[in-house]
């Protein structure tokens, strides 16, 4: 049995192996309906569980589909069918679930969370997001940029705006996948020291720029992210904005990075907030090959876990 917890909990060896797996997993799919099933059938007779304490529309869905593209069926749970630690311990579900099903996906706000429902499952185990880590989401990401750009080994990613869950698995994609990140943004919003020092211990140059234009100089690839949480009051709104202007990405910006840099955006996006339409709508633009990747990914992800 697996988890697929965090990208700087797995090997660059298994990270390496599930992104082989997506591109061949996607390319075996071209050209046939969307709502067909793979050849193989990694999940026939499995149930997973799908469990949303977070609202979500891509990871939703592209779990639905993919776990039924692989032959299995899904149950989706949202915080309100479980009040997940709430009555009964998160460690209690952990093993009644285990008792259902064959694996479980949970986004949810805390880590200890997602640790704690690894720690007494006795199935597979995937992170959806939590507040700190995002780790799906960039293995889409990492395929994403080699079927534009080939191997990412040493290219340079900049992230500009906030230093969130999103930019942290950036981070640790770094130190697993030997890239180097530049992070552009307000001091308030820096990314955690730690994960910052656990990828430069393993080679990644981690750098800290204020100055947008400056941190693009070369940058392969440009990342930005939404400003805002949808639990953000007005006040929190309007200091987030005015802290987080100076990143927005638009093409005067993308100007200032190597020619063939390309622009991903995890989605849901603010368009003209923290990057402009025409950078959105542009060529340089992957966003939309980003988001068919998640499928692909997390498809790869689950069968690495069977697997295991």
């Amino acid at each position: 049995m697996r988890h697929f917890l965090d990208i700087h909990t797995t090997t660059p060896d298994d990270l390496r192996a599930i992104i082989d797996t997506a591109k061949s997993v996607k390319k075996a799919r071209e050209g046939q309906p969307k709502a067909a099933l793979d050849a193989e059938q990694p999940l026939a007779d499995r149930m997973v569980a799908l469990i949303f304490e977070k609202p979500s529309t891509r990871t939703r869905v592209s779990f639905d589909v993919g776990v039924r593209q692989m032959g299995g069926q899904t149950m989706v749970l949202s915080g309100a069918d479980m009040q997940l630690g709430h009555g009964e311990t998160i460690a209690d579900t952990a093993r009644v679930l285990s008792r259902y099903v064959d694996m479980i996906m949970i986004r949810t706000f805390e880590e200890s969370t997602l640790h704690e429902m690894a720690e007494y499952a006795s199935v597979p185990v995937i992170n959806g997001l939590t507040n700190r880590t995002h780790p799906c989401q960039i293995m889409a990401d990492i395929q994403t940029f080699e079927e534009h750009r080939g191997p990412i080994a040493g290219k340079k990613v900049v992230w500009c705006g906030d230093g969130n869950n999103v930019c942290a698995s950036f981070i640790h994609a770094a130190g697993q996948f030997g890239f180097d990140l530049t992070f552009a943004g307000p001091p308030p919003l820096d990314p955690e020291r730690g994960f910052i020092e656990e990828a430069r211990a393993k080679g990644a140059t981690i750098e800290i720029v204020r100055d947008a234009q400056e941190a693009v100089k070369n940058a392969d690839l440009v990342v930005t992210d939404t400003w805002l949480s949808m639990h953000d009051s007005q006040s929190a709104r309007e200091r987030r904005h005015n802290m987080l202007r100076p990143y927005r990405v638009d093409r005067k910006l993308m100007g200032h990075a190597n020619k063939d840099a390309i622009f991903m955006h995890c989605l849901p996006a603010h368009r003209g907030e923290e990057v402009s339409n025409a950078v959105m709508d542009g060529p340089q633009s992957v966003i939309f090959d980003e988001a068919e990747n998640r499928l692909h990914a997390q498809k790869a992800i689950m069968r690495w876990c069977v697997e295991g």
